[in-house]
Order: structure tokens, then C-alpha cells, then sequence
């Protein structure tokens, strides 16, 4: 009962936060909406027992992914505030298309399954088990994206800055 509750809690605020990313005119505040629906993504992924993905959802999208976007609009210099005149004049046709198409992946989504369960796991698989198995054979590569990642952080700083 508390894991459902928690889960109805948690997909409101993620659904909340997806509602302010897309409806917010500042970006920082848009931003900063991302980064609490992937801390309650997270949240969900924690409740299924998953411990890995939440870990890496928080390390690679909170951490590093928001961070660069962060940076991009500091960096850009964007305007911080509404702008007007850049919605297109046809956004309300896009609404009943939205409805329709949630819909029929609702129908098709319940259609698809109808009554089947998951087997219930054998036993819970060790995180460092799981960890060793991705970044093993993928370490030198994420090592060096990483540094590529801040050599990109620090030329988009030294090509921003005001001489």
C-alpha cells in the first residue's frame, strides 16, 4: 500500500514538473522543472527496486546532461523572461491530436497486455554485479567522453567570455 501511494505521489509531481518544463516562459525555471522530473523518475525507479538506473539517471542527466544545459542558456545570453510571438498560430489544432494519439497508445498499450503478470525474479541482482557488466569493457571510452565533455564546457566559457 505505501509503495503504491508513493507511487501515485511521485508520478504527480513528475507529471507536475513535466507541465512546468513545457509551460514556463523563463529557461532556468524550465531548467531547473527538468531536474525535478528526473529526481522523481528516479524516485519511481527506487520504488521498482532498481537502484542502478536511478543512480545513473541522477549521475548522467542531473549531473552532466542539465549542467550543459544550464550552461547553454547562461552562455547564450538568452533573455530571461517571456518572449512573445513565438508560438505557432496553430497550437490548438496540436491539442486534439495529442488527446487522440494518448489515447489510442492507451488502447493499444492495455489492448496488448490484457491480464499478463511478471514472473516474480529469481532473486534481486547485485548493483555491483550490474555495474561491472556495463562500465567493464566501456570504462576507457566514459573516461574519455568525460573529458571531452570539459573541453567543450571549458571552450564554450572561453569563446562567451567578454575580452
Amino acid at each position: 500500500m505505501l509503495v503504491t501511494s508513493l507511487f501515485y505521489a511521485f508520478s504527480l509531481v513528475l507529471l507536475a514538473a513535466a507541465l512546468g518544463v513545457i509551460t514556463l516562459k523563463n529557461p532556468v525555471h524550465s531548467a531547473l522543472c527538468l531536474v525535478l522530473t528526473f529526481f522523481t523518475a528516479a524516485g519511481i525507479w527506487l520504488l521498482v527496486q532498481a537502484e542502478f538506473l536511478a543512480i545513473v539517471l541522477v549521475l548522467v542527466y542531473v549531473g552532466a546532461v542539465m549542467v550543459l544545459f544550464l550552461f547553454g542558456i547562461m552562455l547564450t545570453r538568452a533573455r530571461l523572461g517571456g518572449e512573445q510571438g513565438l508560438n505557432n498560430p496553430g497550437w490548438m489544432l496540436g491539442i486534439p491530436v495529442a488527446v487522440v494519439l494518448f489515447g489510442l497508445l492507451a488502447y493499444v498499450s492495455i489492448d496488448a497486455f490484457d491480464d499478463t503478470t511478471l514472473p516474480e525474479p529469481a532473486g534481486p541482482t547485485p548493483t555491483s554485479a550490474l555495474s561491472d557488466l556495463f562500465l567493464s569493457p566501456y570504462l576507457i571510452p566514459f573516461i574519455a567522453l568525460s573529458f571531452v565533455l570539459l573541453a567543450a564546457a571549458i571552450g564554450a566559457i572561453v569563446l562567451a567570455r567578454k575580452d
